[in-house]
């Protein structure tokens, strides 16, 4: 069974710290404890009634087989987003998000479906019938859609909810999926508007620790409860 964080454990891993007070959002005073040295700190007993709302949601569409992509752009995320998607077998985009993802869906698809075939016929070493000038843009447009595209390989289809590690810097990404209607859950920290998420976990969405901290849980709940496929044995 999954391991729930602790109370200690959020400290620790700094999820209490938010942002400055000058730079707070009203709509986050329900979350907020206090405010010390100007900044203010999160109320973890609330971070934690939150976060079991989230996590009942993702176990849920999990066993449902749902495909929910992972989503943080910030440096200090990226590699921890792309470990913690890979290790559940979901989608991600960890460093930019490219408009249209879900609203131009299909368009962003066929790229992907591009990037995929570039690939296999460079990594199988087939024959290609073009200049070494050519190559070279060829070799470049995989290396740059690896970081966009590389993430999205396996959504073949509108994803079916987003998960957050940000919603203030994730913006387009949150309008995007409120345009179609797909739930969001997300890291909230002091400067953003709660309200905008599904299942908001106000948090610190900056602290490397505090993002490895829910990155690992969600992709741990996705594990735990994802259908077992059966074997051809089994379907007997």
């Amino acid at each position: 069974m999954v391991k729930f964080p602790t109370l200690r454990e959020m400290l620790e891993a700094g999820v209490h710290f938010g942002h400055k007070t000058s730079r707070w959002n009203p709509a986050m005073e329900p979350y907020i404890f206090i405010s010390k040295s100007k900044v203010h700190v999160v109320n973890l007993e609330k971070t934690a009634e939150k976060l079991k709302e989230a996590v009942d949601f993702i176990a849920k569409s999990s066993k449902e087989g749902k495909k929910l992509i992972f989503v943080g752009t910030k440096k200090q995320s990226a590699e921890l987003i792309k470990k913690a998607a890979i290790e559940c077998g979901m989608p991600y985009v960890n460093v930019r998000w490219l408009g249209g993802t879900i609203t131009n869906y299909e368009t962003v698809r066929t790229s992907v479906r591009k990037f995929i075939k570039q690939k296999e016929e460079i990594e199988s070493k087939k024959e290609i019938a073009v200049s070494k000038k050519e190559m070279a843009k060829i070799k470049k447009e995989i290396a740059r859609g690896e970081k966009i595209l590389g993430g999205l390989q396996n959504l073949e289809k509108k994803p079916d909810a987003l998960i957050l590690f940000g919603s203030f810097d994730e913006k387009i990404a949150l309008r995007e999926a409120k345009t179609e209607k797909i739930p969001v859950i997300a890291l909230v920290d002091t400067n953003a508007d709660p309200r905008l998420v599904d299942y908001p976990v106000p948090a610190n969405d900056d602290a490397t620790k505090s993002i490895e901290l829910f990155a690992h849980l969600f992709a741990s709940v996705i594990k735990e409860n994802r259908p077992v496929t059966a074997t051809p044995q089994q379907q007997k």
